[in-house]
């Protein structure tokens, strides 16, 4: 299998050179995602609902690629504020409580815009069942 790149056709991914995900045999690697609904264009104040954009636009990203959630192994979280993580966690716990993958939370001081509280960014790997 060739590599593939997937796109939210979103303008800033060829503006910034990146795609939102790439597909190299049994991986996905999905780039950084904040929480953007990308039929809007629109940016959430809290960050539960940041953060279901967030792995709805990671799931798109992967289907289209030919993997589901449940192909996760990796995740890695970014949030601005450390007060966020319970909220954080519980959607986490909604999209992810039963694949578990691997997971690392950090806490940043910012991220690219001032209303961005959240970015998640995982690897998957393709179940040969």
């Amino acid at each position: 299998m060739s590599r593939r790149l997937i796109s939210t056709g979103s303008p800033f991914e060829r503006t910034a050179g990146y795609s939102r995900a790439v597909i190299d045999g049994d991986f996905a690697f999905v780039a950084g995602t904040t929480g953007y609904d990308y039929t809007t264009m629109a940016m959430p104040e809290d960050v539960t609902s940041q953060s279901r954009n967030c792995f709805k636009t990671i799931e798109a990203a992967l289907k289209e690629g030919g993997f589901a959630l449940a192909d996760i192994v990796r995740a890695t979280y970014y949030l601005t504020d450390a007060k966020d993580a319970d909220a954080h966690f519980a959607v986490c716990g909604e999209f992810l409580g039963d694949i578990r993958p691997a997971a690392t939370l950090l806490i940043v001081a910012g991220l690219l815009k001032p209303e961005m509280k959240v970015e998640i960014e995982v690897t998957a790997k393709r179940r040969t069942a």
